[in-house]
C-alpha cells in the first residue's frame, strides 16, 4: 500500500533530521560499491528492481592505508542493487551483497548497504526535479576500518530538450569504529546529451572537498571525471563509463559499467 502524503512528508522529514544531526557525526571513508549520479529515476510501484553494478580500478592504489585493508588496484566490485518502490514519490534500496574479485582472483562477500529515496512530484520529461537519498551500511575490515557508515544525498536537476543537468551534495560520515573522522562532503555532477531516446553521451564529475567544518584544497582531494555512454537493448539498460583520478585520487583509471536487469517491467 502507499504512502499517503502526510506520512510521506513526515517520514521525508525524519529522513533530513537524521542527516542534520549526523553533521556532528565522525568522517565516513566512502567505499566505492557505485560510481553514479542520482537523478529522478524510480521504479514501478510495488514491483522489484534490479541494477548490478561493476566498478574495476584497473590502475588503482598499491598501498594498504590501515592493516588488512583490501588494495583496489586491479580490483572488481560486483554489487547487485534491489530496488522496491512504495509509490511515486518513495523507493526503498538493498546494496546486497557488497562484493570483490582482487587482483590475485580471490572473490569475497564484504557487506550489505541500504537506502530510502525520495523524489519530489515533477514532469517526468523536461524541467526540475529534486530529492534526497538516505544510505546506512556495514562492511568489513578489508573495506573500511569503520565498519558501520552513512551518506545523506541531496538530489537536484534538469531536463531541457536533449539535454540532463545534474548534481548530488553527498554528506558521508562514520556511524561507528575504530578511526572515525570528521563529516565530509562531495560533489557529485552529470551533464549528458539525447542522440535518440534510447541513447546518451556525457560527462560526470565527482569532487571531494574534504571535512565541512574545515574544507581542504580541492587539489588535495580525491577527484575524478568519467565519460559515460547511457543505452537500452531492448527491456535492459546499460551505463558505461571510463574514470580518470586527479588531485590525490585513490584510483587514476577506473571503469564502471550499471546493468539494469528488467525484473520488474
Amino acid at each position: 500500500m502507499g504512502l499517503n502524503k502526510t506520512r510521506a512528508a513526515r517520514l521525508f522529514a525524519g529522513v533530513l533530521v537524521f542527516g542534520v544531526c549526523a553533521l556532528t557525526a565522525p568522517r565516513a571513508y566512502a567505499a566505492d560499491e557505485e560510481i553514479q549520479v542520482y537523478m529522478d529515476e524510480i521504479g514501478p510501484t510495488g514491483k522489484i528492481g534490479l541494477d548490478v553494478h561493476v566498478n574495476d580500478a584497473i590502475d588503482g592504489r598499491r598501498t594498504q592505508s590501515y592493516p588488512g585493508e583490501q588494495i583496489s588496484d586491479n580490483r572488481i566490485r560486483i554489487t547487485p542493487e534491489f530496488s522496491y518502490a512504495l509509490n511515486s514519490m518513495f523507493e526503498l534500496g538493498a546494496y546486497l551483497p557488497l562484493a570483490t574479485i582482487d587482483r590475485d582472483g580471490d572473490a569475497r562477500v564484504s557487506g550489505a548497504k541500504l537506502r530510502l529515496k525520495f523524489v519530489a512530484p515533477h514532469d517526468a520529461d523536461q524541467g526540475l526535479f529534486w530529492g534526497a537519498n538516505f544510505e546506512i551500511g556495514r562492511v568489513n575490515k578489508s573495506l573500511d576500518i569503520n565498519p558501520w557508515n552513512a551518506e545523506l544525498k541531496g538530489i537536484i536537476g534538469t531536463r531541457t530538450g536533449p539535454w540532463t543537468l545534474a548534481a548530488n551534495a553527498n554528506i558521508d560520515w562514520a556511524v561507528s569504529g575504530p578511526a572515525t573522522g570528521p563529516t565530509t562532503l562531495e560533489i557529485a555532477t552529470k551533464a549528458s546529451y539525447a542522440i535518440n531516446p534510447r541513447l546518451s553521451v556525457g560527462l560526470e564529475s565527482y569532487n571531494d572537498f574534504g571535512p565541512i567544518r574545515d574544507f581542504t584544497a580541492f587539489s588535495d582531494g580525491d577527484q575524478k571525471i568519467y565519460a559515460v555512454l547511457d543505452t537500452a537493448l531492448g527491456d535492459w539498460d546499460f551505463d558505461f563509463g571510463v574514470g580518470y583520478g586527479y588531485g590525490q585520487p585513490e584510483d587514476r583509471w577506473i571503469l564502471k559499467m550499471i546493468v539494469g536487469v528488467p525484473l520488474g517491467r
